[in-house]
């Protein structure tokens, strides 16, 4: 007989909002939080808006400004949403460091740019390559520390340290799918016995030079760079890629019975965990949504749920032409003809892609979806795309009674996580 696994706990650093609060309302709201690049000078990129976290400082969560300096812009959003989730918990004090743990799916930290392009010109300065000049060139401007921070287990290193948190502890790093699949997996950590708690979810900042210059090229990311609000359009006829965004949101998932005996309040249950690969292409989506549809199926299975038992699916929904389709395809292929009475919303329609972190986040609004029985909106859904045929909850948020939720998480590299959550 296995655990069951309970969230006590919850926090987010996001461009829409840097408390789970904020962050709710503002989604209830339907409001935006794309605009124009201001963390590097994106003016002769294709793609010049992204969603970015403005005005949060650590501080704001009572840790030392100062002892955060030269880490890593994602561990210090981890740092934050961690702090606020662990605070929300109450657990510290009433577990044992060895029987607390960490799972996380972070991304990678942030290359210098700065130092990286002056090794460049001068070892190109003969007109060819010179690997020696390179290298020499690394020693002198590139900081081992800043190059240390760019690994991305460093994240789940630092919440240890800060919670004391000695059991297990894990990074995963599955693109756009990696915080699911972090609470996914700490989850069946709680349910064999190995861990009482662990602090799970995802960070992740790729808002630079690089990062942008690579969804370019595949040419993933939005362009509308005149309307950034209406930029990101999960499921409309006329989406044109996804806006990116950054950020960090964790959980604190907890045995149900621990979490009972000291009275901590009970957000929801984690009831089902589905993991696949399409094993098909690296940047594409297979067309018939198998990888998908057997995730869903699973996390059903799982959750012991029947299709008709889940109340609000928080979609992947990227705003890519693809991914909408598919996705859309493969709801309806798992759900059956519950899929045209189930409503389906994006919210990465106001707060962008945040990559790694985007799972916890979401999964997070799935919980305060079941808290106030709201099923947040899809914004800028303006023309109906005929491939895209659900109930998508167009613009305006809706009262919905929800018991039972789902999240969808489906990254590059074909990985698929489906996440089912109910009351408890």
């Amino acid at each position: 007989m296995r655990n069951r696994v309970v969230v006590t706990g919850v926090g987010c650093v996001t461009p829409l909002g840097t408390t789970v609060a904020e962050l709710w309302d503002n989604l209830v709201a339907g409001k935006s939080a794309v605009g124009p690049t201001t963390l590097f000078d994106a003016k002769n990129f294709p793609t010049k808006i992204a969603a970015e976290v403005r005005d949060w400082s650590i501080a704001s969560v009572g840790e030392d400004e100062k002892e955060w300096e030269g880490r890593g812009r994602h561990t210090r959003f981890a740092a934050g949403a961690a702090r606020q989730a662990m605070d929300d918990s109450g657990l510290l004090g009433t577990v044992e460091p060895e029987r607390l743990g960490v799972y996380l799916g972070a991304g990678e930290g942030q290359q210098d740019f700065q130092a990286f392009s002056k090794m460049m010109t001068a070892a190109l300065e003969s007109g060819e390559l010179d690997l020696s000049v390179f290298v020499q060139q690394g020693l002198v401007h590139l900081d081992p520390q800043l190059e240390l921070e760019q690994e991305p287990n460093m994240p789940a290193g630092y919440l240890a340290a800060m919670f004391d948190a000695q059991g297990p502890n894990f990074n995963c790093l599955t693109a756009c799918a990696a915080s699911s699949q972090a609470i996914g997996e700490a989850t069946e950590i709680i349910r064999r016995g190995d861990a009482d708690a662990m602090i799970s979810g995802g960070a992740h900042s790729m808002i630079h030079p690089f990062g942008v210059s690579g969804f370019n090229l595949l040419t993933a990311l939005s362009t509308r760079n005149d309307e950034p609000h209406r930029a990101s359009r999960p499921f409309e006829r006329h989406r044109d890629g996804f806006v990116l965004g950054e950020g960090a949101a964790m959980v604190v998932l907890e045995e149900y019975e621990h979490a009972k005996k000291r009275g901590a309040t009970i957000y929801g249950e984690i009831l089902g965990y589905g993991t696949t690969a399409d094993a098909f292409r690296i940047t594409d989506t297979h067309p018939e949504g198998r990888g998908a549809t057997t995730c869903l199926n699973m996390a059903l299975k799982d959750a012991g749920k029947n299709t008709d038992e889940i109340d609000y699916v928080n979609a992947h929904g990227t705003s890519t032409s693809v991914n909408d389709r598919v996705e859309t395809l493969a709801l309806k292929q798992a759900l059956g003809e519950h899929a045209y009475k189930t409503p389906v919303s994006s919210t990465k329609s106001m707060m962008g892609h945040l990559i790694a972190a985007a799972g916890a986040t979401e999964l997070i609004i799935c919980l305060m979806a079941m808290r106030h029985n709201i099923a947040p909106p899809t914004i800028n859904y303006e023309e109906a795309d005929p491939d895209c045929d659900l109930d998508y909850v167009p613009n305006e948020a809706r009262q919905v009674e929800c018991k039972t939720v789902a999240s969808n998480s489906f990254g590059f590299g074909g990985q698929n996580i489906t996440l089912v959550a109910g009351e408890v």
